[in-house]
Formats: C-alpha cells, structure tokens, sequence
C-alpha cells in the first residue's frame, strides 16, 4: 500500500457514489440504536427499493449526529456538487428529521426526494443553534461517513496525514508540528501533548515503547469517548499510528471498557480492514516503519483511568495506581517509555498534520487551543454530543446550543469534570470555558462531561451521589482515599439525614483537605473537589440541612420527611 493506492481507493469510492442524487443517513450509534434506529434504517431501505430508486438514493448508517434528545435521527442530503471543508455538521440544504421510527419511512423519502412536507413532529431544524453553533474537528465525520467502512473514511480523506507524515516528515517534525498548536491532553489533565510526545522519543530504550489509547471513560454522564470509536474508529487509528511514528513504538493498545460492546465490536473490525489495507501493520506506505494495535478490555474500574493504574491492567495485574516518578513516558507499560493519550487527544492528531500546527493554535483562547467535546447531561432540553471552540462561554452552551432548562426550570449550576471536577454556579455563566478558568472556580474541564442541574437539584445530595461513586470505585490501595472517602460519605450521609451537628462540617472539611493532599493518585486526590465546590457556592443549603433539618429541594431525607408532614420550605 502506498500513497497512489489509497488516492485510487478514495476515488472510486467518489465515482461509485456520484450517481446518487440523494442520501439518506441514519444514525447507528448506540444512543439511536437504543431507540430503534436500525428498524428505521431497514425501512428507509426497503422503501427506497419498493420505488425503484436505488440507483438515484443511498441509505446509509452513519456514526452520531449529536443530538441524542431528538433521536433516532435521520439526514436527507442533495447532491450537487462537491463542498468545501465543513466545520459544522450541517451541510446547506440538508433536511433533518427526530424520533423516526420505522413508520415514518415513506414521508421522509417523500420529504428529501420530491419536497413535501413531513409531519411536524418529526421534523427538525438543521439550523437550530445546537448545529450551528458548533464547529467540529474530532466530529467532523460523524453522522457523515459509515464507521463499519474504511473506504468513506479514505474517501472522506482518511489516512492523507499518516501517509504526508511517513513520507515527507521526519518525526521530530512530527512533534513539532503538535507542539505549535498547542493541544493539551483531553482526558482531564490538560498536559501539553507535543510535550509528552518529545519526552518519549528522547527516552532510551531497548525493548521498544508503546502507544496506549485511554478510552477508559468512567464519569457519569459522560460518553464523548464511545461516540468517537462508535462513529469514527479510523479517526482514532490514524492518529495512533502518527503518534508512534513520532515517538518511535510499533505496538499499541487501545484500553476500552467492556460496557462499550458496539465500539470494541467496530474497533476491532476497523484494525482488521485498516491491516488488510496496509494503513496498519508492518511497513506502512512502503516504508520502514511497522505498527500494530490490540484492543484491550477494562472491567469497568474507574481507577484505571489513571494512566499507572491503566498500565497494570494492560499487563494483566490489577488495575492499581503507583506512585510516580517514574512517569509511564519513561518507564510505562513492562517497564518501557510509553505514550498515553485519550480518544479525543488521538482524534485531533490527524488533522492537525493535515492543515498544519497553527491552523489549530489560531482556534480556541492563548492556553486552550482547538474545540472541546462535551456531552450535555441532566437538566437541558438538548442533551447530547457538542464539540465547541475553547473560549465559548458556559452560558452558550446550556442555553444556546443546550436550548436551555426544560420545563420553566430555574439553571443553578453545571457538574464539569465528573467525580473529579466541581459545581459551577449560576454566576459564572459568562465565563470562558477553557482548562484555566474552570480550576480558577474550583472545577476542572475533565474528559468533557457536564451536568446540568436546575433548581430541584439538591447539592448536599450532589456532593454526596460523587462522593458515593468515589467510595465504591476506590481501588483501596492507599489509606486517605480507601478511609477518607467513607467518612466524608458518612458525614454528607448525617447532613442529608438531619441528623448532623454543626461541627460535622468542619470535620468534612478537614477530612477532604488530608485526602486531597495525601491520597496516592488523582481519584482520591480530587474525590473532595464537588465537597469543596458545593461548600464554596452553596454552603447556605449545607447550614439549612445541619441547622434547620431542611433540604429546600425536598430530595433528601430530612427534606421528604418534611413535605410529607405537610412542613413548607
């Protein structure tokens, strides 16, 4: 396989689709499978050839399109000419339908094939703010091309940059490419990924180094990660390989959790198309570099999303943190300089060599280069998959792309940065979302996943629902988090019974303080940070609890206790 072969496949995917004069894409994502969207597809399918028009229409699954609320989701596109490279996933002219289910197969090719009218219910506007508002990098080919399919990732310009990388950069070019646009890790840390990459080329070694992807996603609420291998799988592949190129690994492992079935399932038939084809395996483009990759399956540990831990996992020991130094960038996985990067870290490696390192630093805020990717979560009208410019503020994105509180609710604050991260309140809606401004309000950005709550959100029980996830999915290794966790669990249990003191608060507060400052790795080092958060904007709810046995939301038990009496708030 050389440059010329993959161009060759590229265009005959183009000539095999240029007769369609109309596609139509469903989403075959997980969210929409779980309402039906196959069945949908089916019918489209079927309805397509009762009409005999399978050589002018194509039905085609596709990966996620975003708005998880309003699936299964259904696109309708005419054809008329090649586009220009989109940065959003609404392309001009296309119709967009919700809730389909298989029923509705005869309008929506009626709709997007002769131009009447669907039924409103199903319609959805492709200019809605929630696509338009977005601008999409990692995402650029979701709900675009087909993910069980290498050859629309390779016509969609898949595998361009690892090739242009392999023949015409050397790979501290590579590097330096990463190193100008200034991405940062998207799993939560936000280290400088160019960074990362020269301290393991520089490493020395004679057992070879490794490439790992963190695809370890665990927050509640948060599920960027699976959307990413579910609709893109090559994305990820691609950027992989380039990464090991840089850094100088020929073996890789991608480190999944098994509650992912359908992306591990499309993961794995990707590394097996991606070798058939020569873009993975031994000397790729006709070169001398050779790569390869395996999927590993986690069992669901949300400590091994720390990368030590990760490592003893990928060995086959059990998934526990050490103390570091030695970082895994010098001696990682079977004690070899390894690279860790998350899915969306690998996911932006492609085009960045593609259109160059300054095409992404001139995006996002002068520390926080490029878009992010967040699910939105909880109390919103439009939950789902976004990926936004670093530097948009937290009021765009609930109520701009988010469409808002849903049922005249009032907004109180946003979980950013899962069990790790922090609650933002309402007051600082207008403030920048990048890695500084949210630690400078006591949260973090985290993997991307967000929250929302209104106000029939209790926060006492919001700090004690992480603090319960936090307790269970210690790996028990250190003391401060295998004991400090419990206690700080026990007492926001007494809070939210009515039985605590008011002392009880400065003993929680104490308690966070030695396992924020103590524990062995970043699970227990940031389990107190929705504590912190919550004391620091909502402490008045804490002191209601404590002094006047009231939750103002009536969700915990001193509040239902309460309302059932007939007791107001």
């Amino acid at each position: 396989m050389n440059q010329d072969d993959l161009r060759d496949i590229a265009t005959k995917e183009q000539e095999k689709n240029a007769p369609f004069l109309h596609t139509v894409n469903v989403c075959v994502a997980a969210s929409c499978i779980s309402s039906h969207s196959e069945q949908v597809k089916t019918a489209l399918e079927a309805e397509v050839k009762r009409r005999g028009l399978e050589n002018c229409c194509r039905v085609k699954g596709v990966g996620c399109m975003g708005l998880c609320a309003a699936g299964p989701l259904v696109s309708g596109k005419h054809h008329h000419g090649s586009s220009d490279h989109q940065t959003t996933c609404v392309a001009s002219g296309e119709q967009m339908f919700q809730m389909a289910t298989a029923s509705d197969a005869p309008v929506i090719i009626d709709a997007i094939l002769e131009g009447k009218p669907a039924p409103a219910a199903i319609v959805l506007d492709s200019q809605l703010p929630f696509f338009t508002g977005q601008k999409k990098i990692v995402l650029e080919n979701c709900g675009e091309i087909d993910p069980d399919r290498i050859d629309d990732y390779i016509a969609a310009g898949g595998y361009d940059a690892l090739f242009n990388a392999l023949t015409s950069m050397r790979p501290l070019e590579v590097i330096d490419q990463i190193t100008r646009s200034g991405l940062r890790g998207r799993g939560g840390a936000g280290f400088p990924t160019g960074l990362k990459w020269s301290t393991v080329a520089k490493a020395n070694t004679n057992g070879g180094k490794f490439v790992i992807c963190n695809a370890d996603e665990g927050d509640p609420g948060a599920f960027m990660d699976r959307s990413v291998l579910e609709s893109d799988p090559h994305r990820v592949l691609e950027g992989m390989a380039i990464a090991a190129y840089a850094v100088g690994a020929s073996k890789g492992y991608i480190y999944c959790r098994a509650e992912y079935p359908l992306a591990v399932k499309r993961l794995k038939e990707a590394i097996k198309q991606a070798e058939r084809l020569g873009v993975l395996g031994n000397e790729i483009c006709d070169t001398r570099f050779s790569f390869r990759v395996e999927v590993r399956l986690g069992a669901g540990a949300f400590v091994c999303g720390e990368e030590t831990a990760l490592i003893a996992s990928v060995e086959g020991n059990r998934g526990t943190p050490r103390p570091r130094p030695p970082f895994p960038a010098e001696s990682g996985l079977w004690n070899a300089p390894t690279l860790i990067n998350n899915v969306e870290t690998f996911a932006n490696v492609a085009p960045i060599i593609r259109y160059g390192g300054d095409w992404f630093a001139g995006i996002g805020t002068e520390k926080s280069k490029g878009t992010k990717v967040f699910a939105l979560a909880g109390r919103v009208t439009n939950t789902g998959l976004i990926e936004v410019p670093m530097g948009i503020t937290l009021r765009d994105i609930v109520f701009k792309l988010g469409g808002g509180i849903p049922d005249g609710r009032n907004f109180k604050a946003v979980q950013t940065g899962g069990p790790s991260g922090g609650c933002v309140p309402e007051q600082y809606l207008d403030m920048a979302v990048d890695y500084e401004s949210l630690a400078s309000v006591g949260s973090i950005m985290g993997s991307g996943g967000m929250i929302i709550m209104d106000d029939t959100s209790c926060m006492v029980d919001v700090a004690k629902y992480f603090m319960d996830f936090c307790t269970s999915e210690s790996c028990g290794k250190c003391v401060p988090c295998r004991v400090g966790t419990v206690h700080m669990l026990d007492v926001l249990q007494k809070i939210a019974d009515g039985t605590a003191q008011k002392e009880d608060l400065a003993l929680l507060e104490r308690i966070a303080e030695v396992v924020k400052h103590t524990s062995l790795c970043g699970l227990g080092q940031t389990s107190p940070n929705p504590v912190f958060s919550t004391l620091r904007y909502f402490r008045d709810e804490y002191i209601d609890h404590i002094e006047h046995k009231h939750c103002g939301a009536a969700v915990c038990k001193v509040g239902r206790v309460l309302a059932a009496a007939g007791v107001g708030a």
